[in-house]
């Protein structure tokens, strides 16, 4: 059992909501409205099927353009001319986000023969991430690129990174690589990249932060320059808690969007994906999310991948509840409600910090997302006081030791925890914290810290 499952009295591990935030009855009602009717309009249409059949590689179009509805003129509110704008050709429906990565690392990359040369992950990292890439052939291949703070990473170690890379590969010939990934009975030939680097670039998991417009465009340059895939996870953006709470929220332009914006060339694959959930946003037992690629190509790929292709796209029922969530307007109220009690927690998180933990200790307002990063002053050990309170009171924290990039460290379990708003209410929040602070201060009288 991982510690985040673990039972406890306070556990500031989990990443899901709270039990009474799921949406039981909004999501009972849009599956009735779904299957009640004996016939729908879409069920012999070969490009949405029925909802209880298999469905199509890519997912049912109308749920498709629904969704490109939605992020397009509620959401992101691009303008009608935008060449950024998402149309349903872009998007491959699936399992939601963790299926996601494997599947676009499956199929998007060749590690194992050293076609892909290096998969980059910016840390502090998503701690599950890691096994993902391991089992997509990136063991002892993974480099980790810093966050610097103010919606930066470090693109200068990236770069150098890539530059001393392509030195050392600059003599082989891998040409024949890529016959391991192609399939002979398809016409079509896969694309494959040279390197991958995946980010969780808005209200990140567990920084809580948020590149800026330039961080991404000059990865984007970055990434073109040396056949790099950017595999973005989207799935905190939607959850802002500046912005007005009882209408969407706008998030800044994805990587895809700005990538589809700038690309000249219309047959692209592109050099982003953006891998969106619809987990944080309505609940996670639905398994539902969507890959989006700058033009069809890149998504048109991932669908034909042997599982897809073999049973259709993965969650055909679970997205079309979602569909009808979408257009009867039950998934705005969710995602409002979602947004107004993380809000509530997100201020009581950073005042029970300023209130009950050493002076020094720093942590960004919780803006967005699930997390807050809570660094403690030079001396004391995140890991050691994490163990403690664990013992002592039956709290849980997540300390940094669990977000590094396997195989190249950055001691984030001295000083770092990560804190989750989504599972506790605000009173655990408070009492959490509040007993966090009482080990702080044992351990600073134990070790002589003033």
């Amino acid at each position: 059992m991982s510690i985040q499952d673990q039972p406890a009295d306070i556990n500031f591990f989990k990443g899901h909501p709270s039990f009474r935030l799921l949406p039981g009855k909004q999501i009972a009602e849009a599956a009735k409205e779904l299957l009640t009717p004996d016939n729908r309009d879409f069920d012999d249409d070969t490009e949405n099927r029925h909802p209880l059949t298999y469905g199509s590689d890519e997912g049912a179009l109308w749920v498709r353009e629904t969704i490109c509805h939605f992020n397009n003129d509620e959401a992101f509110r691009i303008d009608p001319s935008d060449r950024a704008r998402s149309k349903p050709e872009h998007l491959n429906l699936n399992s939601g986000a963790s299926y996601g990565v494997l599947s676009i690392l499956l199929e998007t990359t060749l590690a194992h023969t050293g076609y892909t040369r290096q998969a980059f992950v910016i840390t502090p990292t998503y701690f599950l991430i890691n096994d993902c890439f391991i089992d997509a052939g990136f063991a002892n291949k993974t480099t980790a690129i810093d966050e610097l703070g103010d919606g930066r990473i470090d693109l200068d170690s990236l770069e150098r990174n890539l530059q001393e890379l392509e030195k050392q590969h600059e003599s082989r010939d891998d040409s024949k690589d890529l016959e391991l990934i192609n399939n002979p009975w398809k016409a079509s030939h896969k694309k494959v990249y040279r390197y991958v680097l995946y980010c969780i670039p808005t209200f990140a998991n567990p920084s809580g932060q948020t590149y800026t417009l330039e961080t991404r465009r000059k990865l984007i340059e970055i990434a073109r320059k040396y056949d790099m895939l950017i595999l973005a996870d989207d799935v905190y953006d939607m959850l802002d808690y500046e912005q007005n709470v009882d209408e969407p929220s706008q998030p800044i332009k994805r990587f895809v969007h700005l990538d589809r914006e700038t690309n000249e060339n219309s047959e692209s694959f592109g050099n982003t994906i953006s891998n969106a959930t619809f987990s944080k946003l309505i609940a996670p037992g639905l398994r539902f999310g969507y890959h989006e690629s700058i033009t069809s190509k890149l998504v048109s790929q991932l669908s034909q991948g042997g599982a897809n292709t073999s049973g259709g796209t993965p969650s055909q029922l679970n997205s079309m509840i979602v569909g009808i969530m979408l257009k009867n307007g039950s998934a705005h109220r969710v995602l409002a409600n979602l947004r107004t009690a993380y809000r509530q927690r997100a201020r009581a998180l950073r005042q029970a910090i300023i209130t009950y933990l050493p002076k020094g200790t720093q942590m960004e307002p919780v803006r967005g997302g699930y997390f807050g990063w809570v660094i403690l002053p030079f001396g004391y050990d995140a890991k050691k006081i994490s163990q403690q309170l664990k013992s002592k009171y039956g709290v849980i924290l997540a300390d940094g030791s669990n977000f590094e990039v396997v195989g190249d460290t950055r001691n984030w379990g001295q000083r770092c925890v990560r804190i989750s708003i989504s599972f506790l209410e605000v009173q655990e929040i408070e009492k959490g914290v509040e007993l966090w602070g009482h080990v702080c201060k044992e351990f600073a009288v134990e070790n002589n810290l003033h």
